[in-house]
Parts: structure tokens; C-alpha cells; sequence
């Protein structure tokens, strides 16, 4: 039966690292965004790789977008066993600054988007008794920058999302995860690089009894 792993803002940078090490452990990889070019382009890089892929348009910040995606997913693919939430807003703006309109509106993709995934996809993980719901975290949740005050409120809110998430869902075989990635992601950083971080993925997907959260 084919394993899928949804990653919800698609990258070049950790969400091609996440596909790649969710793929070589057997993962068909579903892949959201809402620029279609990019994403050809990711499914064309990973084609090349051996590694099969499929692509579904979204916002992250559109609920009703977000949603006809997994009901195409599921209908055409079958239920996730993994998703990662991997989209943010990355706004470099001064809280002196920021409006009402800007921060409602990143905050929809930081984090609205994520509980939107989520209620795309738990029924059916339910139904299945198993499934993992991964959310990438950053650093300004825990180290707040008054210079990017949409982030640094986003990661906060990611962080708390996955939190509750791994509480309400405790006693259920659903697994819940967040990795808090304190550093700049750099290639040519042993432990910053894409490839590092993806690995941390892993370990909390596949681990039987760890905490929610990695501070990475």
C-alpha cells in the first residue's frame, strides 16, 4: 500500500530535503503550493532522483483552497500517513510598523493554514489508526525578533498549535511534532543544512515515545 507523505509549503531548501528522506524510506511525496512553475520544477528535479511525486495548487493562507486539495488528494491518491506543515510568511517588518491587515493576513498562512491541513486530514488518519502531523518551527517562537514580529507571532502560534495538538491527541495512536529550528539553514552548515533538519522529521515520525517538540 503506498505511504504518503503531504509537505504544505514546498521548498527548495527543507521541503525537498523532507521529500528526499521521506522518499528513500518508501513515501510517495504529495506536494502543495501555490506556485505551479516551482512546483513542476521540484517534481521534475525529484522525477530525476527516482522519486515519485505528485503536485495540488494551494494558498496556504486559503482555507477553501487548502481544503479541495486533500479532498483531491484523498480521492485521487488515498489518506496521508504524514503531513508537514512547512509554510510561513518570512516578513521582515518592524512591530513599530506592521498593520492590522499584515499581520492577519500572515497569520493565516503561519499558522491558520496548519490547523486547516489538519482538519483536512485527521478524520481519515483516524478512521485508519495511524498517521504523524509534522509542523516546521523556527527559532523567533522562542527568541521573539521585534523585526519580524509576523514570524516571530507565527512560530509562537505553531508552536502552542503543536503543543495542544499532542495533547488533545495523546491518547490516540496519531503522533504530533514540531521541529524548533533555532539557526539560519545553510547547505555548507553540518548542522543547519537541509538534510540534517529533514532527518529530525524522521526521528519524530518514527519514534514510539519522544516529546512533541525538537529544539534544533
Amino acid at each position: 500500500m503506498t505511504q504518503l507523505c503531504v509537505i504544505v509549503g514546498m521548498g527548495e531548501g527543507n521541503g525537498m530535503a523532507i521529500a528526499r528522506k521521506f522518499a528513500s524510506e518508501g513515501f510517495e511525496i504529495v506536494m502543495i503550493a501555490r506556485n505551479e512553475a516551482k512546483l513542476k520544477g521540484y517534481q521534475s528535479t525529484l522525477q530525476s532522483e527516482g522519486v515519485t511525486s505528485h503536485y495540488f495548487l494551494a494558498d496556504a493562507g486559503d482555507e477553501a483552497a487548502l481544503k479541495a486539495a486533500f479532498a483531491a488528494i484523498q480521492t485521487q491518491l488515498g489518506t496521508p500517513e504524514v503531513l508537514v506543515y512547512n509554510a510561513a510568511v518570512p516578513r521582515m517588518e518592524s512591530v513599530l510598523q506592521t498593520e492590522f491587515d499584515t499581520l492577519v493576513s500572515d497569520f493565516r498562512a503561519n499558522v491558520a493554514g496548519a490547523i486547516a491541513c489538519v482538519q483536512a486530514v485527521l478524520p481519515a488518519m483516524q478512521s485508519q489508526q495511524k498517521g504523524t502531523l509534522l509542523f516546521t518551527g523556527g527559532g523567533f517562537a522562542l527568541y521573539p525578533d521585534p523585526n519580524f514580529v509576523s514570524l516571530s507571532l507565527g512560530k509562537a502560534g505553531i508552536r502552542v498549535l503543536a503543543s495542544t495538538l499532542h495533547a488533545a491527541l495523546k491518547d490516540s495512536p496519531i503522533k504530533v511534532g514540531t521541529v524548533t529550528i533555532c539557526g539560519t539553514v545553510n547547505g555548507d552548515d553540518p548542522k543547519y543544512s537541509s538534510d540534517a533538519i529533514a532527518a529530525e522529521y524522521w526521528k519524530l515520525h518514527t519514534a514510539e515515545h519522544a516529546d512533541y517538540e525538537v529544539v534544533y
